[in-house]
């Protein structure tokens, strides 16, 4: 399982060195977006709102809006300096709670603690201590320069760390629109609703808890894909191979040159440098005999403006 942080829990004058290990994985199907026209990947680039230009990564600042369009520009080495000030690499669990106080609303993400070299035994000890009081920790840890805080609890013999929201992270329940104060529900709608509850009532088995829509989904990918219902990017359009052109004109002005032979039988074949065919006479024509000393052909060369 991979490691994604390294560091300590203490708790009192106990020091544990842990590792810690994503403990879910996100199975949504991921769909690349294409261009209906030739099936070809879209691109997106950064484009500045002013200069409408595509901004490259070293030309792009952080910043805060403390109003509209207006902005706070945050320096990288300020970022990184406090960034550093506040990477402790320690969980330190500043309260013991028990864990039906916390509201699942706080719940965020689950990681798995390992005990890293030398920590076994003191895992072991904050593990059963856990157990036998019936108690959770309440911690502070920074992840990826944010500060979050964090409830360290026992799954099934290990250490798990679940980070939770801040209080003002939450939002308030009564801020959400149309929820009626009173209830005006009768007697029997409310022994009906709870007949209905105790009736549905069972045991939690998260096996039996499957993502239809995602299965669904793979199965339709996958009948497409040996249907052979498949598409693929048109092919970009290349420009001719210059370098062969220019081999082909030299092996031209080659031929030319004074002291070849320009009645050879090479001059009938098709040549594969240029792709012209030099044009056979109709009928075999006596072979004439080389002069002693033929003259050179004058080759004029014409200055282009």
């Amino acid at each position: 399982m991979h490691t994604m942080w390294k560091g300590s829990i203490s708790f009192g004058l106990v020091n544990i060195p842990i590792k810690l290990h994503t403990a879910t994985e996100d199975k949504d199907i991921k769909l690349r977006t294409l261009h209906n026209k030739c099936h070809a990947p879209i691109k997106y680039e950064k484009i500045c709102t002013v200069c409408e230009e595509e901004v490259k990564p070293e030309e792009i600042v952080k910043a805060y809006e403390y109003t509209k369009g207006k902005f706070v520009v945050l320096d990288h080495d300020d970022l990184e300096k406090l960034r550093k000030e506040n990477e402790d690499k320690a969980v330190e669990i500043i309260d013991f709670v028990k864990m039906e106080e916390i509201d699942p609303i706080y719940f965020d993400r689950s990681y798995y603690m390992s005990p890293n070299e030398g920590g076994g035994k003191a895992y072991s000890l904050l593990r059963r201590a856990l157990k036998e009081s019936g108690k959770v920790g309440l911690a502070k840890i920074i992840i990826r320069s944010k500060e979050q805080m964090a409830v360290i609890r026992v799954y099934e013999n290990t250490l798990v760390m679940e980070t939770i929201h801040f209080p003002d992270e939450v939002r308030r329940a009564g801020d959400v629109p149309n929820v009626p104060a009173d209830d005006k529900v009768t007697e029997k709608e409310l022994d009906t609703a709870i007949l209905l509850i105790d009736q549905l009532t069972s045991e939690f088995n998260p096996e039996k808890y499957t993502d239809e829509y995602r299965t669904a989904l793979l199965e339709l990918i996958e009948s497409k894909r040996t249907g052979q219902e498949t598409v693929t990017p048109a092919a970009k359009e290349v420009a001719s191979n210059v370098t062969d052109l220019m081999a082909a004109l030299q092996a031209s002005i080659d031929r030319t040159k004074p002291g070849k032979d320009v009645t050879g039988k090479k001059d009938k074949t098709i040549r594969k440098e240029t792709g012209i065919k030099k044009e056979t006479a109709a009928k075999k024509e006596t072979p004439i005999k080389k002069p002693a000393a033929p003259k050179k052909a004058a080759v004029k060369v014409k200055k282009e403006a």
